[in-house]
This record gives structure tokens, C-alpha cells and sequence, in this order.
């Protein structure tokens, strides 16, 4: 599909999830969740629904456990399935599982799954998910939701029918079910080791065909155990570049844009040629200080930055005014989001006095920044600009749009970082532990980690909030996220697209649900 009207330029949509926060020990059914885009009329049935999104180039792929994109996210959901997967409250919903029941001590949990099949007939059975999740865990690899696989033990779980799993626990674990939910923890078939050629999964819709970093049809599976979906395929396509995704929709060569910018929603908003859908306050914007590394080793210096954002002219300026500010802690709205604590704003004069203090006054520093995401050029020069004022020098370095996500994983000293929406748990878990798979801001204490062991082993929901409160005290101290913002996740749509969720932000389970999609 790259045949000039999708220039190959790489944009990445970052995707942030894994585990999740569901209160509830033992849970059968699903709740249903919001509204849906202009959906008048009756569901249609049939038809290729074209969607573009960003992606990654020639070296993607479908294997479930090893995604990291949106798009990546996307197209593993129409193949594959989860035990559990978010809901629009970020609380653990029933998928493959259909009811999980945990013991009296919390640290074995039995798991009931629905019945249903593979693109190929065969059930999917308990033998299945074991395979899946010890392929995930395999400690040569690093796929995605290993750190969040992490509480089970492995070994000692067990398959005690073709539907049901005993899963053993390295400790008690009251929210056991957002594991199920983890972001790339899809399950597979026992036999499953190549991905690309021809995937089998029990999602929605069965593979077609895939051209890396160009374009993958699916179509529909009649016989998913959550109906079949109405369209006859889905065809992905890759549009790195934003105006070459909203070029495509208003040319009608694609009838779903995903991720567009504050600024182009605005101009073609109540148009009446597409449809814009805002997914209110989805994505956490901020700078991201490597804590292990000079000049953010210094707490100090690290405070002082968080008192040099003005966190309004932020989201006015990078965001066109599409979000809303944040107080340094991820989560906003979400359960256990720590929201008593003050709103953090510009104190200049304390800034400067606290790099006094650290022996960093004129300091001098990198800001890795990259057109791979809306916002982040325009953040990076706002922060620029605020940082001055502060007598903080911030030379902003453009990096690559291909590889932006890995290289600050590990190199920098100042990013700009962005995370779709998941549970305030998750956070922690993929990104604050010792660890963690995606620790960016190289946050690593011994005693955190146990406070997050804590927390995932204390019953009492009230006790457990106490416990995330005190961690989110002290990152909203000395932390490594400089969270300025919540910004809105912008999609676009041909106005014959019908049965878009408006309520789900990016990366829960209603999000991306071509399933339930159809072309009136």
C-alpha cells in the first residue's frame, strides 16, 4: 500500500499498557461502557473498512507479544484475544476468561475460560494460555508484558481442565485480574512460533495478508465467541505522517485516521466532509529526567525542573488548549490517582534557588525531542523557553522518528514522553520498579518496590489506596516524570463510519473495536 499515498516516513504512535487496577476479587460478565460516534441507522453489514495509522517500518510485526505501537496494538486485537482487557474505567473486564475467583490468601486464583475457537477450528484451552504466558516470560526474550507476568509463578500453575486454570502466585495479589489484562499478553496457540506468514489467533478477524510497514488485511471470523464482526475485512495501512493520514481520509482512500494533531481536528471539526472523535484526556504528555545520570541524580535539580514548567502554556501551546494540566503523577481521573495533593505551578524564583543549592546554576542540558508525536516539538520549545527564564540553558535535539521510543529508553538525560492510558498500578509496574521493562526515568529503589509489592498484596481496597498514595507522594517529590499535561486522543473518520466508541481512551479494550464497527 506505500504506492505514493502514504509516504514511508516513519511517525510512531507510542503505546503504553499492561496491567491493570480492578477492585474486584472475583468477577463474571461485562459491563457495557459509553457512547458512540454518529451511529444513526441500522448496523450495516459487510464492506473493507481502510484504517490508517503510524507504524514502524519494514522490521514490524504481528506477533502479539512483541507490540509496542498503536497500529501494532490494533492489529493484534482483530487477530488475537486477551483473558481480560480494560474497560473505559481502566477496571479489568472478562474476555477469553469468562469468571476468575482467587483463594482466601489471594496467592491462587482460578481462572474459567469461555468456549471458544481458533482461525483454524481448534479450541482454546487452558494448555494454551500457559504457553502463552510462559512464551511472554521466557527471560531471553523481551516481550512486552513480561514485567507484568511477573507475580505468576510459572511453574507451579496448572492446567486442571481443557478450561481451567489454576495460576499459583509468588505472593497475594488482590488485583490479579489486571494481569489477565496486561497490554501484549494475547493468548496463542501451544504450537504458535511464527507470527508473519500466516497468524492464527481467536480474535475477531483472521489474516489475509501482511506487508511490513505497508499494509495488513484481515477478514472476518464468523465464528468468535463474541459474534462475528460486521465488515467483511479490515485493511490497515501505514501513513507515518499525519497529513498524509487525513490527506488519505479527505481523498477517500481510507475511511479511519487515527491520531491527529489539536490543530487539524480543529480546522475540519463540524466541516461536514469527516468526523472528528475526542477521546477526552488520553494520553499523559511530559518530560521524562533520567534519575540515574547528571545533572537529574540530584533530586534537587529535579524539583527545580518541575517548578520551571508552566503547565497551562503548555497544553494552550503544544497541545492547542486539547487537554488538561498535570501535577507530575500519571493517571489523572483514574482509581488510585493521588488527587489531594497540591497543583504544582511555575515558581521560578525557587527553581533557581534549589539549582543554587544543587551547584547548578547556568545549567546546561539536552532535550530529546521528535515529530514522532503530537505536541512534543512544540512542548520542547515552549519548556525551552520557561527553562530560560529559570537560567537553565536547553538545547533541543530533534531525534528520529523510526527509532525516537528506543533510543530514550536508555540514552539522554531529558526526553519528551508520552503514554496512552492504563491503570495508575500499571504505570507503576512497567515503568517505576526496579526492573520494569520501560523504565525510562531509570527510577530504581528497593523500598518502592515493596511498597508496590505491598499494595498488590493488601485485600482491603481502602489500605491498598493508602499505599499508592504514599508512592505517588513521593515520585510528585523527587520522581522522574515532569507531567505538564492530559491531552485529548483525536481520531477521524469518513462520515459512513459508524459505531465509533467515543468514551474509551487509546489502548482499552472499546478503543480500535473494528468489530463493532460498520460502513452505513
Amino acid at each position: 500500500m506505500n504506492d505514493g499515498r502514504f509516504p514511508g516516513l516513519h511517525r510512531r504512535g507510542f503505546l503504553a499498557a499492561t496491567t491493570g487496577a480492578a477492585t474486584a476479587l472475583a468477577l463474571t460478565g461485562c459491563a457495557g461502557s459509553g457512547g458512540t460516534a454518529a451511529s444513526d441507522g441500522a448496523p450495516k453489514r459487510g464492506g473493507r473498512l481502510r484504517a490508517a495509522f503510524a507504524g514502524g517500518g519494514a522490521s514490524e510485526t504481528l506477533d502479539p507479544h512483541l507490540a509496542s505501537l498503536f497500529a501494532d496494538a490494533a492489529r493484534a486485537k482483530a487477530l488475537f484475544d486477551k483473558l481480560a482487557d480494560y474497560g473505559a474505567d481502566l477496571s479489568a473486564r472478562p474476555r477469553l476468561a469468562e469468571r476468575w475467583e482467587p483463594n482466601k490468601t489471594l496467592d491462587r486464583w482460578r481462572v474459567t475460560l469461555r468456549k471458544a475457537v481458533f482461525h483454524d477450528g481448534k479450541p482454546v484451552t487452558a494448555e494454551d494460555v500457559l504457553y502463552s504466558y510462559r512464551r511472554i516470560a521466557d527471560p531471553e526474550q523481551a516481550f512486552r508484558a513480561k514485567a507484568s507476568l511477573e507475580p505468576i509463578d510459572l511453574d507451579a500453575s496448572r492446567a486442571t481442565g481443557d478450561r481451567n486454570i489454576e495460576f499459583v502466585l509468588k505472593r497475594p495479589t488482590a488485583e490479579f485480574p489486571n494481569v489477565l489484562a496486561a497490554f501484549g499478553a494475547y493468548i496463542v496457540p501451544s504450537d504458535a512460533t511464527r507470527f508473519d506468514e500466516r497468524p492464527i489467533g481467536s480474535g475477531p478477524f483472521r489474516f489475509v495478508s501482511f506487508a511490513p510497514g505497508r499494509s495488513a488485511v484481515f477478514r472476518r471470523f464468523d465464528d468468535h465467541w463474541d459474534g462475528a464482526p460486521l465488515l467483511d475485512e479490515i485493511e490497515f495501512v501505514v501513513a507515518n505522517e499525519e497529513s498524509a493520514r487525513v490527506g488519505a481520509l479527505l481523498g477517500g482512500q481510507v475511511e479511519y485516521a487515527h491520531e491527529l494533531n489539536p490543530t487539524t481536528a480543529r480546522a475540519h471539526e463540524g466541516g461536514g466532509r469527516i468526523e472528528i472523535v475526542r477521546l477526552r484526556n488520553s494520553a499523559m504528555q511530559a518530560f521524562c529526567m533520567k534519575t540515574d545520570r547528571a545533572p537529574f541524580d540530584d533530586k534537587r535539580v529535579r524539583e527545580a525542573f518541575f517548578l520551571i514548567a508552566d503547565r497551562q502554556e503548555l497544553v494552550d501551546g503544544a497541545l492547542s488548549g486539547a487537554g488538561e494540566v498535570g501535577n507530575d503523577l500519571f493517571g489523572k481521573g483514574y482509581e488510585y490517582y493521588a488527587a489531594d495533593l497540591p497543583q504544582r505551578t511555575q515558581d521560578l524564583d525557587r527553581a533557581r534557588a534549589l539549582l543554587k543549592q544543587a551547584g547548578a546554576e547556568n545549567l546546561k542540558v539536552t532535550l530529546d525531542t521528535s515529530a514522532v508525536a503530537a505536541g512534543f516539538t512544540e512542548a520542547a520549545g515552549i519548556f525551552r523557553d520557561q527553562a530560560a527564564k529559570a537560567g537553565v540553558t536547553i538545547d533541543v535535539r530533534m531525534g528520529s522518528k523510526d527509532s525516537y521510543w528506543s533510543d530514550i529508553l536508555d540514552g539522554g538525560t531529558l526526553c519528551c514522553y508520552r503514554s496512552g492510558a492504563m491503570p495508575v498500578e500499571a504505570h507503576i509496574s512497567q515503568r517505576l520498579l526496579t526492573d520494569s521493562t520501560t523504565n525510562a526515568t531509570k527510577w530504581r529503589h528497593k523500598d518502592f518496590d515493596a511498597l508496590y509489592r505491598q499494595a498488590q498484596s493488601t485485600r482491603d481496597r481502602t489500605e491498598r489506596a493508602a499505599v499508592y498514595g504514599r508512592m505517588q507522594r513521593r515520585l510528585h517529590t523527587e520522581g522522574g516524570f515532569l507531567v505538564w499535561g492530559f491531552a485529548d486522543w483525536i481520531i477521524a473518520t469518513a462520515r459512513s463510519v459508524k459505531g465509533i466508541e467515543t468514551k474509551a481512551p487509546a489502548n482499552t479494550l472499546d478503543w480500535a473495536r473494528f468489530d463493532r464497527v460498520w460502513l452505513a
